[in-house]
């Protein structure tokens, strides 16, 4: 009998215990536990792996802690672009949208492109005009605005900078935190899933798509090898085509997940100064939480076993 397993992430950077207040850590903590034991619930019951992962990215996209949904930053211009993908292990089908505004969940539709259109990715207007067809929920202006991401704005704007959505308010410090959501699961019948969703970069200009919408870069999952959603600095991951190199790495040279997310997180990506970090699981229900940044908002449940919540190196 196959044991389900999954993990999940919030984002990778300079997250420092130091510059952490002990309420905003258990805040953390507690988001991490509610995703993790909502997609759990799922699994537990014999749902699938695909099911399991939308469940637990939703969660984190309705909390404003996650630089996803809800706690979206703002670009340039005052507003909420925000990319997600997901993809299903079993037959390699996958969803995807980009630059999508006032999108509650935008995980959500990203599946429904999968499941109720013949493509694999949307982008802007045509994403929005999809999103009205298949009834996507949306929410107004008020509801993506969170104080410190607006502060956050203001700050990128007077240094102008595009900045990766920092922890505290310590940019001159050179502190940042890659936030982004992400949830990989394996299900009772062996079928592997991985999911990415986000709100980009603080004060991002010209309609910019980081890793999160692209299969491949921030998203992956095949049942013959496995299931990865990455966080951190898009660009690199997307010259790096991060989540598929490990599953080629598994493919063609038979490495197992450990190996070849060490290959690629902290050699590969280290050498062109890529950072960041990625949750990953195979058909086995091996996970490995590999990231080369100060830390990573990260949780994982294997069956039978207790939670593991990680924010630290």
């Amino acid at each position: 009998m196959q044991n389900y397993a999954l993990a999940i992430h919030g984002g990778a950077g300079t997250i420092l215990k130091s510059t952490m207040s002990p309420e905003k850590e258990l805040a953390y903590k507690n988001g991490l536990q509610d995703a993790i034991e909502a997609g759990e619930s799922i699994l537990k019951s014999g749902g699938s792996a695909f099911d399991a992962v939308e469940t637990a990215i939703i969660k984190l996209e309705n909390n404003p802690l996650f630089n996803a949904g809800k706690g979206a930053v703002f670009t340039n211009n005052g507003t909420h672009e925000m990319d997600a993908s997901i993809m299903n292990g079993k037959d390699l089908m996958a969803g995807a949208i980009a630059g999508v505004q006032g999108v509650k969940n935008p995980i959500a539709l990203a599946r429904a492109v999968m499941e109720q259109s013949e493509h694999v990715l949307l982008t802007g207007n045509g994403a929005m005009e999809f999103a009205k067809k298949v009834n996507a929920q949306f929410e107004n202006e008020d509801y993506f605005f969170v104080q410190l991401r607006y502060d956050q704005l203001q700050q990128a704007k007077q240094s102008n900078s595009m900045i990766l959505d920092h922890t505290e308010d310590k940019i001159e410090h050179g502190e940042k935190k890659f936030g982004t959501v992400g949830c990989v699961a394996l299900d009772l019948n062996g079928n592997l899933a991985a999911g990415t969703s986000t709100g980009g970069m603080t004060n991002k200009k010209f309609g910019r798509v980081g890793d999160s919408s692209i299969i491949g870069a921030g998203t992956y999952a095949n049942n013959n090898t496995c299931a990865i959603s990455c966080t951190g600095h898009g660009e690199l991951f997307i010259r790096s085509v991060v989540a598929y190199d490990i599953s080629c790495l598994m493919e063609y040279k038979n490495l197992s997940l450990k190996e070849a997310c060490d290959i690629v997180v902290m050699d590969k990506l280290v050498k062109i100064g890529g950072e960041g970090g990625l949750i990953a699981l195979d058909a086995k229900g091996n996970i490995v939480l590999p990231f080369n940044s100060e830390g990573m908002y990260r949780a994982s449940k294997k069956q039978n076993e207790d939670i593991f919540i990680g924010i630290y190196k």
